[in-house]
């Protein structure tokens, strides 16, 4: 069943790249006490995901902070290196953290994992955005199969 608004934001170990290397990071943690944009992409390097959606937090970044966002996030079903190379590519240096889904539990967790063996991609993250308050979510915006428009950074930031 996918998550929905005013619900809690449920527990699952994620990673990231830290200084030191790989790192958990518990859903608790990332979004207790704080407002949190997290928008998830299909996979890392990929088209949309790539050339827009990532892009778009990046260059909008600022604007999420002034509005009172304390954590941007962008998850994938990727590991934490490819997470974090793309990261680097991107220019995301400390704006954003980028979170790897490797196993899709978080995406299955919130109902929002999509089927991408077709692609030859296995199982993946949906295309969303949502944004959460002390871990509960207060937006939640799920693209329709194929699209890129409600969880576009501008798009989010205008629902804020």
């Amino acid at each position: 069943m996918t998550i929905k608004v005013g619900e809690r934001i449920p527990s699952v170990t994620l990673k990231h790249m830290s200084k030191e290397g790989p790192a958990n990071i518990q859903t608790e943690d990332l979004f207790k006490g704080k407002t949190v944009v997290l928008f998830s992409v299909p996979g890392a390097f990929t088209p949309t995901c790539h050339v827009k959606h990532l892009p778009g937090f990046v260059s909008q970044a600022a604007a999420f902070k002034a509005k009172g966002v304390d954590t941007i996030a962008c998850l994938a079903v990727n590991d934490v290196f490819v997470m974090s190379a793309w990261g680097k590519s991107c220019g995301v240096e400390e704006e954003i953290l980028m979170l790897a889904d490797g196993n899709a539990e978080f995406s299955k967790a919130l109902g929002l994992e999509l089927d991408a063996s077709g692609f030859g991609m296995g199982t993946r993250g949906q295309r969303f955005a949502l944004v959460a308050t002390d871990g509960v979510v207060t937006q939640l915006l799920v693209e329709s199969g194929g699209e890129f428009k409600v969880s576009a950074a501008e798009y989010v930031l205008a629902q804020i």
